[in-house]
């Protein structure tokens, strides 16, 4: 990656290594469908930045920033070094021009996370820092960036409120239902972010291996020697495929509560689309733009979450994915017949003295 035009980007740091950069470019190009649409639609929404600012007040927001400063150590070039030196490259190559503030916190478990409405703060674990190489760290910085850009911390923060608050309606029946029915879809859309901010962490880090090397380590620890990333993929097929209805069933309630989809099937996600013309495409230098975002259709946004989430079914391998395919051909199926059988009473009768095949009289 060439280093021209960065002077006076606040972003001095040159990577170890050749990379391509990003200028101007839409997170539209690597949103998951269903994120990218709900994106779209509360873009559009006029005065939704200003609601949500107002919101604000009520979020501990405030209070998360000063715990931060407080009670962890802020990321810069006199304190892990190595990290700020990643965050500015992450933002150079995905051309976010404010460079989100970022947080170590004392923590074993290995996480990271972007949260904040007014302006997002980064905030990662040590036992991610301690976990992670630099190659497996740059695609998590990336992560929590694209994060950043696309605004997901607006709808993180929006979330942690609203499961504070079921916790305050507990005890109103209709109310706590109305507040976790918000909840479980906010969840829904927030696991297809998760996807989305992956591919962010691939297009900054740009080593598919090292991205899917850091989800297996987060799910089975610092063993590396002891892993294989090709076994990983292979727990992915077998858990998309294996088992019965009633398993099915089972994966359905055990990802309701989650926020974030489980690693296997993330790393999985991120192969398929860092082998797809998508991907190939944005690597080529050909991407939406950020000065096109306004004239996003937020129709055409549906339909695209749709259209992949039907192909998602079709291709399915779970048992009861592929059973509601196969019910829905059956029915496509029986439609026809019905069609054709109704069509059969709507052609008119041959004319008198006609026979069908014989010559006219």
């Amino acid at each position: 990656m060439s280093d021209d035009g960065r002077q006076g980007t606040g972003h001095e740091r040159v990577p170890s290594r050749q990379r391509r950069r990003f200028p101007g470019i839409s997170t539209r190009a690597y949103e998951h469908p269903a994120d990218r649409s709900a994106l779209v639609a509360l873009r559009k929404l006029s005065g939704f930045d200003t609601v949500f600012k107002a919101l604000s007040g009520l979020l501990p927001e405030r209070s998360l920033r000063l715990l931060f400063l407080s009670d962890s150590v802020r990321v810069s070039e006199r304190q892990f070094a190595h990290l700020h030196d990643m965050l500015l490259d992450a933002c150079y190559i995905l051309d976010l021009e404010k460079v989100p503030p970022m947080y170590v916190t004392q923590d074993p478990q290995p996480n990271a996370m972007c949260i904040g409405l007014d302006e997002p703060i980064i905030v990662i674990s040590t036992g991610l820092v301690e976990l992670l190489d630099e190659e497996e760290m740059r695609a998590v910085v990336g992560h929590e960036v694209g994060h950043a850009l696309s605004g997901h911390a607006v709808y993180r923060t929006v979330l942690l409120f609203l499961t504070n608050l079921a916790l305050k309606v507990a005890w109103i029946p209709l109310g706590n239902l109305a507040v976790m029915a918000i909840i479980t879809a906010l969840r829904e859309w927030f696991r297809k972010s998760e996807l989305s901010a992956d591919r962010a962490g691939l297009l900054v880090g740009q080593d598919v291996r090292a991205a899917m090397r850091g989800l297996m380590k987060i799910a089975g620890g610092n063993h590396l020697h002891e892993m294989n990333v090709d076994a990983f993929l292979e727990q992915a097929e077998e858990y998309e495929s294996g088992g019965d209805l009633r398993d099915s069933v089972l994966k359905i309630l055990n990802v309701l509560p989650r926020s974030h989809p489980f690693t296997t099937v993330r790393a999985a996600e991120l192969k398929k689309w860092a082998e797809s013309r998508d991907y190939q495409r944005i690597m080529d230098g050909h991407y939406p733009r950020r000065s096109e975002d306004r004239d996003t259709s937020v129709s055409d946004s549906f339909r695209e979450s749709a259209a992949s989430y039907a192909s998602d079914v079709k291709g399915s391998k779970d048992p009861l994915m592929k059973l509601v395919t196969d019910l829905a051909g059956g029915a496509g199926d029986l439609g026809d017949r019905v069609r054709r059988g109704f069509d059969g009473f709507r052609t008119p009768p041959p004319a008198k003295g006609d026979t069908p095949g014989g010559d006219e009289a």
